[in-house]
């Protein structure tokens, strides 16, 4: 089966960088999971609502600038937040970087050993999901918690 992006995921797109819109675009025909896009740019208030919520980290966010996007998973037609539905959506973004060599990461695997940060999905040889576990151990290594943000894709600058 092949998706296609509904209206308010296209409007929602707007402003964002070029070549993270084409990857959107053409990951959307590629997955076997359906999303939406729920967000991609935010002005200084809604970031700021978003760190005083806990909801966001920083107030030096990507999607100010018009460089990152979240999406959210649909099955039959319904919202999930299943963190697996998300490491097979990052498989098809990291399709579409790669063939559009557009210089991506998840929001899952923020860093890898011998990868650096931020990691570029489109060097990571595998699954998301496995780059998501090599961020996980990699951070409890260094005795930290990884942060898990399974929608989000942000441009490497």
């Amino acid at each position: 089966m092949s998706f296609k992006l509904s209206r308010r995921s296209l409007d929602r797109l707007e402003g964002i960088d070029d070549g993270l819109q084409a990857v959107v675009k053409m990951a959307i025909t590629l997955t076997k999971t359906d999303f939406g896009v729920v967000q991609g740019m935010r002005t200084i208030e809604q970031q700021k609502e978003l760190v005083a919520s806990g909801a966001s980290q920083t107030m030096k966010s990507k999607h100010l600038d018009g460089k990152a996007f979240d999406i959210m998973a649909f099955v039959n037609g319904r919202a999930s937040w299943e963190l697996n539905l998300y490491d097979d959506l990052a498989d098809a973004i990291k399709e579409a970087a790669i063939n559009l060599n557009v210089p991506i990461c998840w929001g899952a695997a923020w860093a890898v050993p011998e990868k650096g940060y931020p990691m570029d999905i489109r060097k990571w040889e595998g699954t998301m999901e496995e780059a998501m576990n090599a961020y996980i151990d990699l951070r409890r290594s260094e005795g930290k918690r990884p942060f898990i943000d399974g929608p989000h894709f942000e441009l490497i600058d």
